[in-house]
């Protein structure tokens, strides 16, 4: 019994390790908080293959940043889905930070993959340009002519060298032959071709009182919120695909097809899943869903926030908090702001 218990348990973590990447795990908890104060050790990070494990001891220095940027991809992830069924709950001491949740081939999948990958080349490009890295810093290849009124300045983020380290390191486990590698690798890149789609250019103004006599300007990334809204949308709009098997040189490969011909089949730009979602109504320690019970709904939204949707038809319960907070405030010359404590009334309203 003891032997089958031990089998059951390495069948379980080796469908997890194949699932989705528990190196996740490193933006999370303990190993997260001490990466400031501790150099990253490669062989301690969870779920690395080879590939991944040569590139964290070839470029230890900006392995900090791509955990950064697996954590605000989570971040975002919560930000966007805070209103949802699923909410983009992460498990605490868990390899696996999203439990079961990602081992289906679904469009939360879709999502947090290329959220994360999209991280991963925004945190790095970031740090690259604030000299935190000593192999990247600005990008001066694609600067082209000035436009008229103002000239190149500053530091231009290079966000193909963040795109490129997302793309090795994220992209490294995903080289198997089946159809679940190949939709990660669409959307891990759609998640980091968002980052070159939404790159502007900022200036700041020089001259006397602001008077901006010269204008210099550099390429700059949004801030992640951009990002965030658009891969949201990416997600509404995701295309169910179909697999298919054929024969290679190499055995057997599967591969993606639209499921519907009479949509328009999707760009790289687009998000892809195969399988259906749970309703995310009842826990569900099969399918990793918490349930809605106890979230808080709005009762005015007829969205899928409101409280009849978000918490299934079963209705919800309504309680009356009182809320500290500031109000009646007077700016005073110069310079503060003094304010007085007031208590307000709030109904909040909760799923049942």
């Amino acid at each position: 019994m003891i032997y089958l218990g031990c089998f059951l348990l390495l069948c379980g973590l080796t469908r997890v390790m194949a699932s989705y990447p528990i190196w996740w795990s490193l933006a999370v908890g303990h190993q997260y908080s001490s990466l400031g104060s501790q150099p990253i050790l490669c062989g301690s990070i969870p779920g690395l293959v080879p590939k991944q494990l040569r590139f964290c001891r070839n470029y230890v220095e900006i392995m900090p940043s791509v955990a950064e940027g697996v954590k605000i991809g989570i971040q975002e992830c919560q930000h966007q889905f805070r209103g949802r069924r699923w909410n983009c709950t992460t498990i605490n001491d868990n390899l696996a930070i999203f439990g079961p949740v990602l081992d289906k081939a679904t469009r939360e999948s879709s999502f947090v993959h290329a959220i994360a990958s999209a991280g991963v080349a925004f945190a790095v490009t970031r740090a690259c340009a604030e000299g935190s890295a000593t192999i990247c810093g600005c990008d001066n290849r694609h600067k082209g002519p000035p436009g008229e009124g103002w000239k190149w300045g500053g530091c231009s983020e290079d966000v193909e060298f963040g795109t490129m380290v997302s793309r090795e390191f994220a992209d490294a486990r995903e080289n198997r032959p089946d159809a679940r590698s190949a939709m990660n690798r669409h959307n891990n890149e759609a998640g980091r071709m968002s980052l070159n789609e939404k790159m502007f250019l900022k200036c700041k103004c020089h001259g006397l009182s602001g008077s901006c006599e010269v204008k210099t300007c550099w390429w700059s990334q949004p801030n992640f919120r951009v990002i965030g809204d658009y891969m949201k949308d990416k997600y509404d709009s995701a295309s169910e695909m179909v697999v298919e098997k054929h024969r290679e040189s190499r055995g057997w490969v599967e591969t993606l097809r639209p499921k519907y011909n009479y949509f328009k089949p999707p760009t790289e730009r687009d998000l892809v899943y195969y399988e259906t979602s749970p309703n995310f109504c009842d826990p569900n320690p099969q399918t990793g869903s918490f349930g809605t019970r106890d979230r808080v709904c709005n009762l005015t939204s007829h969205g899928i926030d409101g409280c009849d949707l978000l918490c299934c038809g079963r209705g919800h319960n309504t309680r009356t908090e009182r809320r500290k907070e500031k109000c009646d405030c007077v700016f005073h010359w110069c310079c503060y702001v003094s304010c007085k404590e007031c208590v307000r009334v709030y109904d909040v309203h909760t799923c049942k």
